[in-house]
């Protein structure tokens, strides 16, 4: 698609096609030198690892033009380090962090008139994602990886922006069969499709996921963290070993108490709690903070103080200021600003 057609302030979150992504090879131990090319297609084998046992993990970040002209991308390192982890988790050779941030700039540079103009409200996604490769019919790990960045630009994950949105409490357990949350792999991924389809078909925009073994404690949903605020101002957000460690939640957590000064609590969250909250949102690359106004729990209607018609007074300072550190606006903390030459 050529950018001048593409009209920024009406995209949602879905795909298009850009005309460069980013590809690695590893075979033999090593990794080559990677490559920026132009072929959006990938062809592999009926056996490939990838298909037969779903080895694969994946990321998601963003880059965006500042009011001064210039294209960052945030925490990219952050990234690095948690799809390294990932891969670890896996068994698949990390890609090594420093050849990702590069590849990160890399492929943004070379796909720089796809990223929405400034004021837009539309940012540049950026998918990077691995995969085992070569012929595996018995179960083990693969020998051959690929790994690729993707790109496109998107508007805001939740229809509707900033107006709050109506979750459920799932019937479902949020934890994959791998044994835990805190990767990004494509089969943790998977577990959480029919539960969010159903959500979608019964007027909800996502599902809450309580702790599989006692399910009493706030986890996350499908693509998001949760924080929330209490009447007094605090941001509590649910601290477990299953969910996914979110850097859109650690810089929120940061930039609550050194930037908004706010009481900061990361710790478990009985769901009988959640009635008592004055905001509830969702945070997460996509999402970045999408407000939450009711929960639904089998019958039962929790709405928040905040209401159903903006975002809460504190989520609104925290996404505020997140997005400011994010486009430039407001001076970042040192590092969580990647610049693309």
């Amino acid at each position: 698609m050529d950018p001048k057609d593409i009209k920024w302030e009406e995209l949602g979150f879905g795909y298009i096609e850009c005309d460069y992504r980013y590809v690695s090879k590893y075979k033999d131990g090593k990794w080559d030198d990677g490559a920026i090319i132009t072929d959006s297609n990938i062809v592999l084998n009926e056996c490939a690892c990838v298909f037969q046992y779903s080895q694969s993990v994946f990321e998601g970040l963003k880059a965006y033009y500042t009011k001064e002209g210039d294209i960052v991308t945030f925490r990219p390192d952050m990234n690095a380090q948690r799809m390294y982890d990932s891969a670890k988790r896996l068994e698949m050779p990390p890609f090594p962090i420093d050849r990702f941030v590069d590849a990160v700039e890399k492929v943004v540079a070379a796909n720089k008139h796809f990223v929405p103009p400034y004021g837009t409200g539309a940012s540049l996604y950026l998918r990077p994602f691995m995969m085992g490769t070569n012929s595996v019919i018995g179960v083990k790990p693969a020998d051959e990886y690929e790994f690729r960045i993707l790109v496109t630009p998107v508007g805001p994950y939740f229809k509707g922006g900033a107006k709050p949105i109506k979750i459920k409490v799932s019937d479902f357990d949020r934890a994959a069969p791998c044994g835990t949350g805190n990767i990004k792999a494509g089969l943790n991924y998977a577990m959480s499709l029919y539960p969010i389809q159903l959500a979608h078909r019964e007027g909800f925009a996502e599902n809450m996921y309580l702790d599989a073994k006692t399910r009493t404690k706030v986890e996350e949903t499908g693509g998001a963290n949760f924080i929330f605020i209490t009447k007094d101002g605090t941001l509590v957000t649910p601290k477990s070993d299953s969910i996914l460690p979110s850097i859109t939640r650690r810089s929120i957590m940061e930039v609550a108490e050194k930037y908004l000064g706010m009481k900061v609590e990361c710790r478990e969250v009985p769901f009988t709690e959640v009635k008592d909250f004055a905001e509830c949102g969702l945070c997460g690359t996509a999402a970045v903070v999408s407000p939450v106004g009711m929960i639904y729990d089998h019958g039962e209607e929790i709405y928040f103080p905040s209401g159903m018609d903006d975002m809460g007074p504190w989520t609104k300072k925290i996404y505020e200021t997140l997005t400011g550190i994010q486009r430039c606006e407001i001076e970042a903390p040192e590092g969580w600003i990647k610049k693309i030459n």
